[in-house]
């Protein structure tokens, strides 16, 4: 687990990781006059004028390696944020919704996992009734899975608002009409799509089926659209996950009471999904230095998973990166990346595994350590039969912090990754475990400062940064760059600036 850090250390929680401003590096003559080159002999070729966006951009690419490599990182909010925003709106080339007596037949959806695996499938299934030109029936919520959460739809989200604000895209309705289900020969067929299906597999093979029986129901409904769409698809995509599906308000006045009273305590706040649980331990095969009887507790859990190797060496997982920080060790990076211990941080997770014991070297590096329990006590009450519920209150906090912590690369880490990026790039901090955990076990063997240093440099790149995408790698629910514009060059005046955003509000 390591050293403490040194008592002696600043506990200012300033927001930059060097007192020290650095002079922004400036694009060499030389790759300044090949790009020149290189767009205008492709103006010339293709007869495409190239625009300021385009050498801005250009710059930009530039200018994120210097960024990256050379400037102190401010650890509380990205100093390029303000340059990006969401862009989701609707194309009018877009295909408007189909009435319901004019559709293809009523589509049903039965979700799978827990609430961001959920609310991931619900987001697919818009899509997929949009291919068929179905009515989309509101997804059933998944009550079997290990969560055993009886929550419907309308306990979760605002149902009438998803209906409403995806009127313009698809219909949706909240259940077949009597009539419809009482002059159907059959019951609605069900099948399972493959996982990540392009849209021809539901063209080819799921719409015959629906249009010969009126309603089909697509079962275990998580992942079970590809990545690679149409732009305006994505679009719409991100209009169903980051507007269409809201809160209700007894969940959503919950949550925005517990963000206001970390305001009153704190300017600022740091989320950390701990995600600590004793399913997930199990389910990573990691061992985590409790012994004997942390050994045969979590083998035990992990037979709940037919499919997951029973004999996975603990110590080559953990060198894979594939193992989750312990509490002591989140604490430990937070402090070496410069999150003094007068930090307020707010942890949402489940049942901690270890409990307070676990939980105490964090609390001793930053003593300002809440929970909802901790915030709110009895308002919880309604709510705590109801893991979705719960995770929907954690989920509204994490979103509303200066900073928020993911350990590991979970459904609830992707989806308020790629929200936060879509609101306006939050700084998001996703911990580099491969890389960590091998400085965690050398951690005595050097002092504070250069273990802090060495923390800052692992971490480039994994800070929540415009430019820390991966294209290829990512899922699109953590990165959504189809709906992510650049809203004007940093180079432009101000007076160029406030230009630009008057027109976008005309």
């Amino acid at each position: 687990m390591g050293r403490k850090p040194d008592s002696t250390k600043p506990h200012s929680g300033v927001g930059s990781a060097s007192p020290k401003t650095a002079r922004r590096a400036q694009p060499s003559p030389v790759f300044l006059g090949t790009a020149l080159f290189v767009l205008g002999f492709v103006s010339l070729l293709t007869g495409h004028i190239v625009t300021d966006a385009d050498w801005s951009r250009i710059r930009s690419r530039w200018r994120s390696n210097q960024v990256r490599n050379n400037e102190p990182i401010d650890i509380w909010k990205s100093r390029y944020s303000s340059f990006y925003y969401g862009c989701s709106r609707r194309s009018p080339r877009l295909r408007s919704a189909v009435p319901e007596n004019a559709s293809t037949g009523y589509l049903l959806i039965a979700t799978s996992g827990g609430l961001n695996q959920q609310r991931i499938g619900i987001t697919d299934a818009v899509i997929v009734a949009w291919i068929l030109n179905a009515t989309l029936v509101l997804p059933e919520l998944d009550h079997r899975s290990f969560w055993k959460d009886d929550s419907e739809f309308s306990d979760i989200f605002d149902a009438d608002w998803f209906i409403s604000y995806l009127s313009k895209d698809v219909t949706v309705v909240k259940r077949i009409p009597y009539e419809v289900m009482t002059s159907m020969d059959k019951l609605p067929w069900t099948m399972r799509a493959p996982r990540k299906s392009m849209p021809e597999f539901y063209i080819d093979e799921v719409l015959p089926i629906l249009m010969r029986r009126r309603a089909l129901q697509l079962t275990k409904f998580d992942y079970r659209l590809s990545n690679e769409l149409d732009e305006e698809l994505q679009k719409l995509r991100c209009r169903v996950n980051f507007h269409a599906l809201r809160f209700t308000n007894d969940i959503q006045t919950l949550g925005q009471k517990l963000v206001w009273k970390l305001r009153f305590m704190s300017s600022r706040y740091v989320a950390i999904h701990l995600r600590f649980e004793p399913d997930m331990l199990a389910f990573s095969g990691c061992y985590y230095g409790g012994g004997e009887q942390e050994r045969k507790e979590l083998a035990e859990i992990r037979k709940r998973w037919d499919t997951l190797p029973q004999d996975l060496s603990a110590e080559d997982e953990r060198n894979r990166g594939k193992c989750l920080l312990t509490p002591h060790e989140i604490g430990l990076m937070l402090r070496a990346l410069g999150f003094g211990n007068d930090t307020y941080l707010y942890v949402a997770s489940g049942e901690i595994y270890g409990g307070e014991e676990t939980l105490k070297p964090l609390r001793e590096l930053f003593p300002n350590f809440y929970t909802k329990e901790m915030l709110v006590g009895d308002d919880l009450k309604p709510f705590l039969s109801f893991s979705s519920r719960m995770a929907a209150i954690d989920f509204i906090v994490c979103d509303e912090s200066d900073v928020f912590v993911t350990n590991n690369n979970g459904n609830m880490a992707k989806v308020l990754a790629g929200r936060r990026r879509y609101m306006g790039h939050k700084r998001t901090i996703r911990p580099n475990a491969k890389k960590l955990n091998a400085l965690f076990q050398a951690r005595n063997r050097m002092g504070w400062d250069v273990f802090s240093r060495k923390v800052k440099k692992i971490q480039r790149g994994l800070m929540g940064e415009p430019d820390d995408t991966r294209h290829g790698r990512d899922d699109f629910h953590e990165m959504p760059s189809s709906c992510i514009c650049q809203r004007i060059p940093v180079n432009r005046s101000v007076t160029t600036q406030k230009e630009n955003l008057a027109a976008q509000v005309r």
